[in-house]
């Protein structure tokens, strides 16, 4: 995740630092960010780009943006957010790329928790458009419309999530649908190939053209208000994860990390489906270009 978000960083003309200790990763990163500025015709763009192995390599003079992107340890997070707040510019935005864990409790207990924002993005990141910029309770507002307004700079399509909760904004819904897709599959409703169809090739194909809250414009919104006083009452509402799910993940099926999840996988059917998922997420790229922001100059570190 960091090195993609690496790639939208330079993509916007930012100079841009990565910090990583380990020796091996550390030298992975100039290739693997260089493939992504290569899928996006940015390639020249790389030359913005630095490795360095410890925060104390970094002039933090010259540091305006720092996204955090370690494991997801509420604990380390917040250990490192501690030092960054020491060292880094008290006008330096301070963002942590989190997908689980308030910006609230990452900030908890510092001096400056008003310049510290959620910066929550998608893998894979440079291909994925969507970023959100999450206000926790002592974010400041102005600052986060400066990372909302960089993050258009850098060709994202930024959103503001306004409170931080469990989930921000697009997990949220992302979960609510997969709540009801392992329902479906719990009760023998339909196959996971059949729920993933329905997705991809239905409702999840018109979402390239038109949100929810659009499409209900497009068909009618008396349509979908009569058709939801029909399905609400049954849809699911359990409080904990589906067991179809919960299941697989106590026998340490993790998908394709483990080799299986609802699916087996091996390690060719692994790289042609990661293959097939970057083509296709390239294609759409395509679609909405002329919707997305044009990448414009930044100067950030």
């Amino acid at each position: 995740m960091g090195a993609d978000v690496a790639v939208v960083l330079c993509r916007g003309a930012c100079k841009t630092t990565v910090v990583e200790p380990d020796a091996d990763r550390a030298a992975k990163v100039p290739e693997l960010v260089h493939h992504g500025l290569t899928q996006l015709d940015a390639a020249q763009r790389l030359a913005q780009l630095s490795v360095v192995s410890s925060l104390d390599d970094l002039d933090w003079s010259s540091v305006d943006l720092v996204i955090e992107c370690i494991p997801e340890r509420l604990d380390i997070k917040q250990a490192l957010f501690k030092q960054l707040e020491q060292r880094a510019r008290k006008d330096a935005l301070l963002a942590s790329n989190s997908s689980s864990f308030p910006i609230t409790a990452i900030a908890q207990g510092l001096q400056t928790q008003e310049r510290m924002l959620g910066l929550h993005f998608f893998m894979p990141a440079h291909l994925t458009p969507l970023v959100e910029v999450v206000c926790g309770e002592a974010s400041r507002m102005e600052c986060a419309e400066n990372l909302h307004a960089f993050m258009r700079q850098c060709g994202m399509v930024p959103v503001l999530v306004k409170k931080d909760l469990p989930g921000f904004l697009a997990n949220r819904l992302q979960h609510a649908l997969a709540r009801e897709a392992f329902a479906l599959i719990e009760a023998g409703i339909a196959s996971a190939e059949d729920v993933d169809s329905a997705v991809r090739f239905g409702f999840g194909f018109r979402f390239l053209a038109a949100g929810p809250v659009l499409q209900r414009d497009h068909a009618g919104l008396e349509v979908h208000c009569a058709a939801g006083a029909t399905m609400y009452p049954s849809l699911a509402d359990n409080k904990e994860p589906s067991p179809c799910l919960s299941q697989r993940v106590a026998e340490g099926k993790f998908g394709m990390k483990s080799g299986e999840g609802f699916f087996k996988w091996t390690p060719e059917s692994i790289a042609q489906e990661k293959q097939r998922y970057q083509k296709t997420l390239l294609a759409g790229l395509e679609l909405l270009k002329s919707e997305l922001p044009s990448v414009g100059d930044a100067a950030v570190q």
